[in-house]
């Protein structure tokens, strides 16, 4: 969700100026700083952005540079200001004073000099900022892709490498319970009471292990959401909340899967794998 963009629109020597860039955020925040005299066209310009993003904080700056193409113009009232300058000598003239006009002091007449400003409505400046702000969005999203390109290759290693371990992990199951089936003989014998392999007793209470430490359900749902994910990461649509909401769903199956099979290979395996996902997670917070 990092990008930066700039766009502009030229009309009558007017260059409108639109700045666009975004940091991460969970939701969309959009903050427009506009020109006062354009305040309100917040709104729109504001509606026009949150059509194309999803999340992330992004901050759209506005200006207008009128250059010598102002349409602003320097009026000046000749019949006042002349009006000023008799009455003054006639005061000076009755006062006894004497006369010190200078130029200087003609900037100070009230209504002498005044400044139409630009003629431009907010009306006639909307589709020009429409025109800078959809430029400068659009370069800001062509950068957030390129990131996001980047991340994908990078979550896709790591969905790799959680695969590679679901693959150990059915490996390492079996050995569990052959393990638990000579502990529990050695038990016994050292109890005084050996059994021997066929018997009832000592099948039943196998049985209700292996099936108390079964991970086949954590192991099928792991490699669903895994597919998922990458489903979900060629898409063109928005699924950052998406991979955020499958990413702590894997976190979880890999935890159940530690947790129900008690064995310190297995353990590790999920230590590495809860590892990955956790990379994976900062990175998912990335995508729009």
């Amino acid at each position: 969700m990092t990008g930066f963009g700039r766009g502009e629109a030229i009309e009558n020597g007017i260059v409108w100026r639109a700045e666009a860039s975004s940091i991460n955020r969970k939701q969309l925040e959009l903050v427009i700083s506009l020109p006062r005299e354009l305040s309100e066209l917040e709104i729109p310009l504001r509606n026009r952005c949150a059509a194309k993003l999803s999340r992330g904080r992004v901050q759209v700056s506005i200006s207008m540079d009128q250059g010598s193409a102002s349409g602003s113009k320097l009026r000046v009232d000749e019949g006042l200001a002349q009006q000023y300058a008799e009455s003054l000598q006639h005061l000076a003239q009755k006062l006894h004073l004497i006369q010190n006009l200078s130029l200087s002091e003609m900037p100070r007449w009230p209504g002498v000099f005044t400044i139409e400003q630009s003629s431009w409505t907010a009306e006639e400046a909307l589709p020009h900022l429409e025109k800078a702000v959809d430029a400068a969005v659009t370069q800001m999203i062509a950068m957030r892709k390129t990131e996001g390109l980047n991340l994908k290759q990078d979550i896709s290693a790591r969905l790799d490498a959680l695969q590679v371990m679901l693959k150990e992990a059915r490996e390492i199951s079996p050995q569990i319970v052959q393990r638990q089936r000579e502990v529990l003989r050695q038990r016994l014998e050292e109890a005084g009471l050996p059994l021997p392999l066929d018997d009832e007793r000592l099948v039943k209470e196998i049985a209700l292990f292996a099936d108390r430490i079964d991970t086949t359900e954590e192991q099928t749902r792991a490699e669903s959401h895994i597919a998922q994910f990458r489903t979900y990461m060629e898409s063109g649509e928005p699924v950052g909340r998406s991979l955020d909401f499958l990413s702590q769903e894997l976190f979880r199956e890999f935890n159940t899967m530690g947790s129900k099979a008690n064995h310190a290979q297995l353990a590790q395996l999920v230590v590495r794998a809860k590892t990955e996902l956790e990379k994976i997670r900062e990175q998912v917070q990335n995508v729009e």
